[in-house]
């Protein structure tokens, strides 16, 4: 696995090559959708709480969001093939431990695990899938496909995870994740390529430190928020070191020689415009499938499987956009089809800010294809238009940041729509005059409520079973309160972002000679330039228009 570190010399098998990229980057997504569809089952089977919960699905995104920066610049110097084949090891050992956790800490730790082999795979899969593809025609359909990939995985793993839950124990979702894996690990082995930059710099362990700390202070001060009081010392004080964090994180990557990050990106208006929008959009999508995943099974009483195959019309839609966005891109420029999903993210949660315990769940799925359009239209021609800002030999760097920032947006999505969605669901409970094992279940999550309700009438009689009845109803609507609050902080976040991407965003790449734009993308383009001429045919030198940056060819 670990052998010569020189890029392969062997004929690359394009079609095989990238859908192996694809199946890993559906193993990465699909362990985040499959274990929010168990969110309900880890109430009921190892007694999760609602903070619980959201330390099992941020546990992955943080251990990502912090590491992958670190992954990219890593598998650019030791060879992208050998670390994308060593986080698929690490994600199948993650995935069984994590499989036989018999608690709401172990798994947590085995999740931690999981996202640190997500590091590693996550940036390789696009780094690797730039230098095989280097024109500019076949790399927009292979990041189409690249794309639909994180579709198809919000498909899949909702379905799979709900058969396999009806069917067998709650860990057999993570098997399922463990199995796709080691399929992938195969098939990686056999046709992906090996490349490297054999220029890239030392890792810059101090960067990584201060980045990791500011991110996990930032996340842990939001999650335990609606336990110590969002204006309570413990939580302001959290907030600020992670400032202070952040702070010397960036002075410190000015100055050093050899930056994790090179902040000059972000003078790159359309490398920062871009970046913000794939990090607001992700933000929303996580947020969302964390919440209507626990409506579906705790509010509407559907089953898991049921659930499951609930949540295809925003797979769907997530799909096709991403196979479209970049060709609409290519014709009408990236601006408009970025801020043009930002709007459709924006409708979309102002719509589900509306919601209520009774909503019919065509309404539903009409914001669901609303989402789903939204993120596809967003997410692939942003990360185009983040990767089209550095060259090949540094696409690890390129395809870290742009991880980074979706799961960076993902994390704080969890953690902020989580935790305000909790806060507003306590906060609406009335529940003083019941039972104090009535009332301690209510506090934790809907979940617990739901549960506590039903043992009522055997603990507490008649009386009890009153209570139930009155507890099951006040924890449904104050979980939609909390659901349709969340949303409504969703929907101002992506439409602060569709404002920010049509002020900045250029609508086309502009020339640069040293793999970014240092005139942050200012530059109009030539007057009746044609900067599309290379669709749909294959991309030469003079194919290509005057104002776009064209990969060096022979490189990776």
């Amino acid at each position: 696995m670990f052998g010569s570190s020189r890029a392969d010399v062997r004929p690359v098998n394009k079609a095989a090559a990238l859908a192996s990229l694809c199946l890993a980057v559906f193993v990465v997504n699909v362990s985040t959708t499959i274990m929010n569809i168990a969110l309900p089952s880890l109430v009921a089977e190892i007694g999760a709480s609602t903070r619980d919960l959201l330390w099992i699905v941020d546990a992955f995104n943080l251990a990502f969001a912090a590491l992958v920066l670190a992954g990219g610049s890593l598998s650019d110097r030791f060879g992208r093939r050998r670390f994308l084949m060593l986080g698929l090891v690490v994600f199948i050992a993650a995935s069984a431990g994590g499989a036989f956790s018999g608690g709401a800490d172990t798994l947590i730790a085995w999740r931690a695990l999981a996202g640190v082999a997500a590091a590693l795979v996550y940036p390789t899969t696009l780094s690797i899938l730039i230098n095989v593809f280097t024109e500019r025609s076949e790399r927009v359909k292979a990041l189409g496909l690249w794309g639909a990939a994180t579709g198809l995985s919000v498909a899949v793993g909702p379905v799979a995870g709900g058969a396999l839950l009806e069917t067998f124990w709650w860990g057999s979702i993570l098997v399922f994740s463990g199995v796709a894996a080691a399929i992938t690990l195969l098939l990686t082995w056999r046709f992906v390529p090996d490349s490297r930059d054999p220029a890239t710099p030392p890792l810059d362990y101090l960067g990584l430190l201060l980045s990791t700390l500011a991110l996990g202070v930032l996340v842990y001060s939001i999650i335990e928020a609606p336990d110590h009081g969002w204006t309570s010392v413990s939580t302001l004080v959290g907030f600020v070191i992670a400032v202070v964090l952040l702070t010397v994180f960036v002075i410190h990557e000015v100055r050093t020689k050899h930056p994790m990050l090179d902040v000059r990106l972000f003078t790159n208006l359309r490398f920062t415009a871009a970046s913000g929008a794939v990090t607001s959009s992700f933000f929303a999508l996580f947020g969302f499938i964390f919440l209507v995943t626990q409506y579906f099974q705790s509010v509407r009483d559907y089953g898991a499987f049921e659930t499951g195959l609930r949540m295809l019309p925003v797979a769907g839609s997530i799909a096709v956009a991403s196979l479209i966005g970049p060709r609409l891109a290519v014709v009408i420029g990236s601006k408009i089809v970025v801020a043009g999903g930002l709007a459709s993210l924006t409708a979309a949660f102002g719509w589900a800010s509306t919601l209520s315990a009774d909503t019919s769940y065509w309404t539903v799925a009409g914001q669901m294809v609303l989402l789903g359009a939204g993120i596809g239209l967003t997410s692939t021609p942003a990360t185009e238009a983040i990767m089209g800002v550095v060259s090949p030999e540094k696409a690890g760097m390129g395809s870290a940041v742009n991880d980074a920032t979706r799961e960076l947006g993902g994390t704080l999505g969890v953690a902020v729509i989580g935790t305000v969605s909790l806060s507003v669901y306590r906060d609406h409970l009335n529940v003083a005059s019941l039972p104090e094992p009535l009332r301690d279940a209510a506090h934790e999550s809907v979940g617990a409520a739901l549960a506590a309700s039903e043992q009522a009438a055997a603990t507490f009689g008649r009386v009890g079973a009153e209570a139930g009845a009155w507890l099951t109803d006040t924890a449904r609507t104050s979980f939609v309160d909390g659901f349709t609050t969340g949303s409504a902080v969703a929907a101002a976040v992506t439409a602060i972002s569709a404002l920010v991407t049509l002020i900045f965003l250029p609508s086309h790449p502009t020339a640069s000679t040293d793999g970014f734009d240092d005139s942050a993308t200012t530059r109009p383009a030539p007057e009746g330039a044609d900067l599309h001429a290379s669709v749909g045919a294959e991309s030469t030198d003079e194919a290509q228009s005057p104002g776009e940056w064209v990969p060096p060819a022979g490189r990776g």
